[in-house]
């Protein structure tokens, strides 16, 4: 017998029962005759093992599922070719390549894009006569962004006899305020403030105080304030995000420290220093404000939207977050107010005040 036909106007079924399993079974229907359909009654189709030589088609618009499991369920013997997703450590997809064995692939959100920012807190306050305030930290670097997310945006105001605000991309980036200055009248001895870069010193009744703490990686301490004389005695100047604040030396009416030099960033397509230090104030003269927006001592705040800190007497600068996004990625969905500006290939978002951008 060269073929076996079945005839069934409205269907039916065929079951093959006590088949030989040592040799191949071949069922096959012409394609202008119908289908051939291996289904049980919820139409899945289930088989321990299934060799395509062909081309695989799935049409629709569901998904494949993938077989899944932890690394101690991976097959014994595994080919060049093979995928799967892991459910250890998190769960990852992994293949077999057959040279350096089962390899994790690296994956990245539908879509997903690169951007670059610059975060800088509001730089310190500085009430008095005394040291300088500490700039607002200061961060660079990327992030990848997702598609239809909503990115929140916070710019820190300056400082006023206190520490600068923060700013943040909120949940990726956060740069700390600038610590305030010492402060205080001619008997008092007031520590610098602890910040993003640490607040001068005020000496006092010509005691030694030392400036306060910068966070790493953001900026650097406070200068201290070490005059000798009630009245003549200068504030130690305000740690920039580029150096350490000026000490003010000994002596009666000398110059305050001058405020730390802040960093070059050049994420809008110019170069721009931010998060420059303030200058101490002096019995004869005052430090000057370090590069980057520090206000120089005797009253002159920190410059605004550049985190510097400020001089003796005075405020701190607000903060700035800039976003350099691809053209090609671009949303243009913000909120906030932002300045929208192009560099190249790249489109340039500077908030000066909070506010979000969507992805």
């Amino acid at each position: 017998m060269s073929q076996l036909v079945f005839l069934a106007p409205s269907g039916g079924t065929v079951t093959l029962t006590n088949a030989d399993t040592a040799s191949t079974i071949n069922l096959t229907i012409p394609a202008t005759n119908g289908t051939l359909l291996i289904a049980d009654t919820s139409n899945n189709l289930t088989v321990a093992n299934l060799t395509v030589t062909g081309i695989a088609t799935f049409n629709g618009t569901g998904q494949v599922y993938l077989p899944k499991g932890n690394t101690a369920q991976r097959t014994g013997s595994p080919v060049t070719g093979l995928i799967r997703y892991n459910t250890d450590g998190g769960g990852f997809y992994e293949g077999y390549n057959g040279t350096s064995g089962w390899v994790k692939f690296t994956v990245a959100s539908e879509a997903s894009y690169g951007i670059t920012y610059l975060v800088v807190a509001g730089g310190g306050g500085a009430s008095g006569s005394g040291g300088g305030g500490g700039a607002g930290g200061m961060l660079t670097g990327s992030l990848t962004f997702i598609p239809a997310t909503v990115y929140t945006i916070t710019v820190g105001s300056g400082g006023s006899a206190s520490n600068g605000g923060d700013s943040a991309i909120v949940g990726s980036v956060s740069a700390v305020g600038g610590g305030r200055a010492g402060y205080g009248s001619s008997s008092s001895s007031v520590v610098g403030g602890n910040g993003g870069s640490g607040g001068g010193g005020n000496p006092g009744t010509g005691n030694p105080c030392p400036g306060g703490s910068g966070t790493s990686g953001q900026g650097n301490n406070g200068g201290s304030g070490n005059g000798s004389v009630v009245g003549g005695a200068g504030g130690g100047g305000g740690g920039g995000a580029g150096a350490v604040g000026g000490d003010q030396p000994g002596g009666a009416g000398t110059t305050g420290g001058n405020g730390g030099s802040g960093l070059v960033s050049a994420i809008t397509g110019a170069s721009i220093y931010y998060a420059g230090g303030g200058g101490g104030g002096g019995g004869t003269a005052n430090g000057s404000g370090g590069s980057g927006g520090g206000g120089s001592g005797g009253g002159t705040s920190g410059s605004a939207n550049t985190g510097g800190g400020a001089g003796s007497g005075a405020n701190g600068g607000s903060g700035v977050v800039i976003l350099s996004i691809p053209t090609a990625s671009y949303s243009g969905t913000t909120s906030g107010s932002p300045t929208v500006t192009t560099n190249g290939s790249f489109t340039v978002v500077k908030y000066t005040s909070s506010g979000t951008y969507t992805g």
